[in-house]
């Protein structure tokens, strides 16, 4: 997932996509620690998306707090 695609989304929809992200990383690195997964790199892509999810949270709360 892009930057500009985060922005697009509303705060209530990047909560969601936060909660997916980390359920599907979770499962994957379930799934690595048992057998080795094709794409290893699919781990480092939903850290990334996680990331990128959470520090625009960050962002918009701070924004907020700084127009109160």
């Amino acid at each position: 997932m892009k930057q500009s695609e985060v922005k697009e989304l509303t705060t209530t929809e990047l909560g969601e996509r936060v909660f997916e992200e980390k359920r599907e990383l979770n499962r994957l690195t379930m799934a690595h620690a048992i057998t080795p997964l094709d794409n290893p790199m699919e781990l480092r892509k939903k850290r990334r998306t996680i990331a990128r999810l959470m520090a625009e949270i960050t962002r918009r709360q701070r924004e907020e707090l700084t127009n109160n």
